[in-house]
């Protein structure tokens, strides 16, 4: 007799980190949220305008925080999947809505970080520490108060 394997799984929220050149800030965040909340969320990110590569001090201060940064790529919006994306946060501090292609459906989250992109190291340390912050105590609680109506 075939035993029928039950099981529960709990949805995985999406998440995109969009910024200006997924070079930097929104490269970090995808790291960052993919090695404190990867069972909690799938992290993607984009840049408005990509840069086409992650410069070194990005994967630097990845690094120097025992964050993996492999299969992370510079990519702009039109090259990643929308459609079933749960949280958009838009860390560019720019207007962002007429950007945004209309198979995204689900809710933008506005969060400025300071771009460190060709400024010294210690700017890339504090940014990442900033998103990390975001990432493991402000995502949550955003991400919480939104599905409930509250944000």
């Amino acid at each position: 007799m075939d035993r029928k394997e039950i099981r529960t799984e709990k949805a995985v929220t999406k998440v995109l980190f969009l910024c200006y050149g997924n070079a930097c800030r929104s490269i970090m965040a995808e790291a960052l949220a993919r090695h404190f909340l990867g069972n909690r969320i799938e992290a993607r990110s984009a840049g408005l305008v990509p840069l086409g590569y992650i410069p070194s001090p990005t994967l630097g201060v990845l690094g120097e925080a025992g964050i993996p940064a492999d299969g992370l790529h510079s990519k702009g919006l039109a090259e990643v999947r929308l459609d079933d994306i749960d949280f958009l946060v838009n860390l560019s501090g720019l207007r962002v809505e007429s950007s945004i292609p209309p198979s995204f459906s689900g809710k933008l989250i506005s969060y400025h970080v300071r771009d460190p992109f060709g400024f010294d190291i210690q700017t890339y340390r504090e940014v990442r520490t900033e998103l990390e912050s975001l990432v493991k105590i402000k995502l949550p609680e955003l991400i919480t108060a939104q599905k409930e109506g509250c944000g």
